[in-house]
């Protein structure tokens, strides 16, 4: 009997004020509480001044029950909004004033009410909520299923390129010239710098969007980041294309994470290495559009199917349909950090594919310092 009372007074407990609320959220539902109650009671106080118009305080008084029950966690805050509610009706809004009188007419039937009120818009909002958090849970679970699966197959790639090249030149190295040990080992080289990119990206994934990571922005000027992007590029990947920077011909500073921005460049940039086919260079501008800094990196390759664009960010698209070699590695991991690196500075991405051929991908980043490290 101990157990299922205490039981019932944990589920009570839960229902008045749930356990996931913290302090910060506790003072928010009643800042909220107390500022419909006292919106309530400034009109109540206009019309009892205009027209001594009774009638319209419990309504006014119902509404702002219902809209706290609405918008505060739990039930407490509700059903003490109903409680004031009714006594700030009876003693300061109803005749004889400042004098409480239980023998109105209705009274009971509107503090009934008024409960009834809080009690089923409280159950009904916490519902939606819950349902909510059962969502967000199940996609959370989604994307770390199709995170895991698209990691799988990244990591498989160039793992099996790296075994075969070694094992090639363990096996035949007498055999083999100095230049053919040399292409093996370069590449070598680049599967593994591909391997240490992918798992630079899965854990800026994983830490900025779990809140492990905070933003640090510093102004920066535009041009100086470009320019440290596209000589990392260049070091990093000894790809022919040329690399064309088109910036404000004025010094223009940016809020950002250096660090974090130059990693965003240099995916886009490196996309276009191994996914836009034909080609032939590489643009990257950058300018000023209603309070923000726009990045865009062009290319004048064979664009992105119309089909990925809808979700080229998530990294969630199917392998089914991918080249062979170098296009079987997923860039769908690394836009995914993209994103998540530019919506932690309060910027956003997109991509189209351009009409003389190619794609533009481009993100945005505010011009003025806002608080939306994580």
């Amino acid at each position: 009997m101990k157990k299922i009372l205490k039981s019932v007074w944990s589920g009570c407990r839960e229902a008045l004020v749930p356990a996931r609320l913290g302090k910060r959220q506790i003072i928010q539902n009643t800042l909220i509480t107390l500022g419909i109650l006292a919106v309530a009671a400034l009109f109540c106080a206009l019309f009892t001044a205009l027209g001594n118009n009774d009638s319209a305080v419990p309504l006014v008084f119902v509404l702002a029950v219902l809209l706290i029950a609405r918008l505060t966690d739990g039930y407490l805050f509700s059903m003490i909004a109903t409680v004031v509610s009714v006594i700030g009706v009876n003693y300061v809004f109803t005749y004889p004033y400042f004098e409480f009188n239980f023998t109105i007419a209705g009274y009971p039937f509107m503090f009934l009410a008024m409960f009834t009120v809080s009690l089923v818009v409280g159950m009904l909002t916490d519902q939606i909520k819950r349902q909510g958090r059962v969502q967000a849970e199940v996609e959370k679970e989604k994307m770390k299923a199709n995170l895991l699966r698209s990691v799988s197959h990244d990591l498989r790639t160039p793992l099996t390129s790296i075994i075969g090249s070694s094992s090639a030149i363990l096996e035949n190295y007498d055999a083999l010239s100095d230049e053919a040990k040399r292409d093996l080992i370069g590449h070598v080289r680049e599967e593994a710098q591909w391997l240490v990119r992918l798992v630079e990206n899965i854990l800026s994934i994983t830490r900025i969007n779990d809140g492990a990571v905070r933003i640090r922005k510093m102004p920066e000027a535009v041009e100086e980041i470009a320019a440290e992007a596209v000589a990392k590029f260049k070091k990093n990947r000894s790809s022919s294309l040329p690399v064309r920077v088109h910036v404000p011909p004025e010094l223009m500073m940016v809020p950002m994470d250096s660090m974090l921005i130059e990693q965003v460049l240099i995916n886009l940039m490196e996309n276009v290495v191994l996914h836009a086919g034909s080609a032939t260079q590489i643009e990257l501008s950058i300018a000023e559009e209603d309070g923000f800094a726009r990045f865009r990196v062009l290319d004048d390759g064979d664009g992105i199917e119309e089909a990925r664009l809808p979700r080229l960010f998530d990294g969630l698209f199917s392998h089914a349909n991918e080249m062979t070699g170098d296009g079987r590695k997923n860039l769908g991991i690394g836009l995914s950090a993209c994103m998540s690196i530019v919506r932690a500075h309060g910027g956003d991405m997109s991509a189209q594919n351009r009409p003389e051929g190619g794609a533009c991908i481009s993100f945005t980043l505010p011009m003025e310092e806002e608080n939306h490290g994580c």
